[in-house]
């Protein structure tokens, strides 16, 4: 069966279509604009080539609880004309297919779980650090839900003792994507994190509002490993900073090697690289496709 997977971001949809041991045959990338023009545009590139599942990851706020009358829509947005809109609802109008939907970051975690970095393990969390901050993340084998999807770009962190940025967050001004996030460290420095020196300030403080969110994460989710992805992690320097201070903030409190002389292999990129968010949202195809509803249609 030939499967179709989108991963919905801000700027652009990566469409693929994939085989359900997560082979990628073929991708498109769609710029996005109108959730009319945009989806239309993903259905035209599926059109007439035997898809049997559709799975999506999508930028969020989203309603992934399919016991609500909104189950399938975009939750309120800044993003213009997509607050409200019935992501699976388009889609259904062209496809009647399983549909797999969950937030973009949650199915890279199920993609990195599936097929990548934590592949034969029962829980991780993927995370991206990026235009903002988000978090998904894998428990006994399943993806963490509950009155709606995990949100753990805004945790509350401690503030840098040499940070006086205000924060950007429209909603909680200095939350941890407030405080770390691409746009927070450009607004902060003048420049993109990319155009900045190794050596720069800017590298201290940003391992050390990961390390922090990090810490909360492995003391409340433990998972088995953790994947850390997006436009600011590709500063790959950053990774054995992170490691170092989630080490020594954790001060020996959670015993395990993975968080001691292993922390190098617990704290990692993705396996699938870029890719994981569309790999994901294959993954979700998949589940959709296996579950009872569907095996009832």
């Amino acid at each position: 069966m030939l499967i179709g997977a989108i991963e919905g971001g801000g700027t652009k949809f990566v469409c693929g279509i994939g085989t359900e041991d997560g082979k990628m045959l073929e991708r498109v990338s769609i710029p996005t604009s109108s959730p009319e023009a945009t989806l239309d545009e993903a259905m035209a590139f599926f059109e007439g080539k035997g898809i049997g599942a559709i799975g999506i990851g999508t930028f969020g706020p989203i309603v992934v609880d399919p016991r609500s009358p909104d189950y399938g829509s975009v939750a309120a947005t800044p993003k213009p004309g997509w607050s409200g809109y019935r992501i699976i609802d388009h889609v259904k109008l062209r496809f009647d297919v399983p549909v797999g939907f969950d937030t973009d970051v949650n199915a890279a975690a199920l993609g990195e779980a599936t097929w990548g970095a934590a592949a034969g393990l029962g829980s991780c969390l993927y995370m991206t650090v990026g235009t903002g901050i988000g978090a998904g993340a894998v428990s006994a084998g399943r993806l963490v839900r509950g009155l709606t999807h995990p949100e753990m770009g805004h945790i509350t962190v401690r503030r840098h003792p040499e940070d006086r940025f205000a924060g950007s967050c429209p909603f909680h001004g200095d939350c941890f994507e407030g405080l770390a996030s691409g746009p927070a460290i450009e607004r902060r420095w003048g420049m993109k994190a990319s155009e900045l020196a190794l050596d720069h300030p800017a590298w201290e403080m940003e391992s050390d509002y990961i390390a922090q969110a990090l810490i909360q994460y492995i003391l409340i989710l433990s998972p088995e490993k953790i994947m850390l992805g997006g436009g600011v992690m590709n500063q790959s320097h950053l990774f054995p900073t992170i490691r170092d201070k989630v080490r020594a903030r954790l001060n020996g409190y959670v015993e395990h090697p993975a968080l001691a002389a292993d922390i190098d292999s617990y704290i990692v990129p993705p396996a699938l690289g870029g890719s994981a968010g569309l790999s994901g949202a294959l993954a979700l195809a998949v589940q959709a496709a296996s579950s009872p509803l569907a095996k009832g249609r």
